[in-house]
């Protein structure tokens, strides 16, 4: 559970997100924002997004040090659905999609296992909330530039503001969630026009530990990386996400984290979908995938 609520933790700066109407950009005859009121409207702005009917289904695909996973995902009214498609790049055998479908199938008619895969959904919903709430009053942050949005990162013709954060000395983390923060540096890139955000790039510049250091601690070091960008009109969605840290888990565990998740190929999904029929969907959608890649 610890590596689960770890997770949760670094990359809840940014979820899954959906259409929220922007404000307007500012322009040269509008009072700059600060940068600490720059990043606490844009949290209010992450905060108030919210799915909705809006639902999509998209490609994920992680690597590890053990290999890559290939997944085509897809949201539900409850939870999101995943299906295995792709080990290493090389596609499932029939006997590997057979197990797939069976465990997928499983799942949709087991209310217990499901209900158990919406808790922990729930779980990194509630820490997601609480470390972008803090990350106004966390950090101190300094203006470095401005950069261009691209596909991955933002809304295409955007512009991007940087900011740099540090730790704020001042910051008094009110759980063991908000502790990773206290030792973080890096910077962010806001959506200007759409105040989101667009990128955040973080690295432990100390030792941190987790649950008071009575659950484990982090080296230093450690680095974490995520992009967020308008993948449909009006829908953003983290498009990257690279996690790298060490350190000790429950004191004596050694805890090696190392991750690169790209997510791409996001289409809109029909927004009543359950989640038996979620699965359905993803069925038939490698079904056309695999017909795809059988035509010459």
């Amino acid at each position: 559970m610890a590596t689960i609520h770890l997770k949760a933790k670094l990359v809840a700066a940014i979820t899954v997100l959906t259409f929220v109407s922007a404000p307007p950009a500012l322009s040269a005859d509008q009072p700059s924002e600060s940068p600490v009121e720059c990043v606490r409207r844009t949290v209010q702005r992450e905060l108030a997004a919210d799915n909705g009917e809006t639902k999509a289904i998209f490609v994920d695909r992680k690597e590890t040090p053990h290999g890559s996973q290939t997944k085509l995902i897809v949201e539900t009214c409850e939870g999101m659905a995943g299906m295995l498609i792709a080990v290493n790049g090389r596609q499932l055998t029939p006997q590997e999609r057979q197990a797939e479908d069976a465990r997928l199938s499983g799942l949709a008619s087991n209310a217990d296992q499901l209900r158990k895969k919406q808790k922990t959904e729930k779980e990194d919903v509630d820490h997601t909330t609480r470390i972008m709430k803090a990350l106004p009053d966390a950090f101190l942050y300094e203006p470095d530039g401005t950069t261009a949005a691209n596909q991955q990162v933002g809304k295409p013709g955007d512009q991007l503001i940087r900011l740099k954060f540090r730790p704020n000395p001042k910051y008094s983390p009110p759980s063991h969630v908000e502790q990773v923060l206290t030792g973080m540096q890096g910077y962010l890139l806001i959506d200007a026009a759409q105040h989101r955000i667009a990128k955040i790039d973080g690295t432990l510049t100390k030792e941190v530990g987790f649950g008071w250091g009575i659950l484990g601690r982090l080296n230093r070091g450690g680095n974490f990386l995520v992009e967020q960008a308008e993948v449909l009109p009006g829908r953003w969605e983290v498009t990257h996400m690279s996690l790298t840290f060490t350190g000790k888990e429950l004191l004596f565990k050694n805890l090696n984290i190392k991750s690169d998740e790209v997510f791409s190929d996001f289409r809109s999904a029909p927004s009543n979908l359950n989640f038996a029929q979620g699965v359905e969907l993803l069925k038939r959608q490698e079904a056309e995938l695999a017909e795809n890649r059988q035509r010459p």
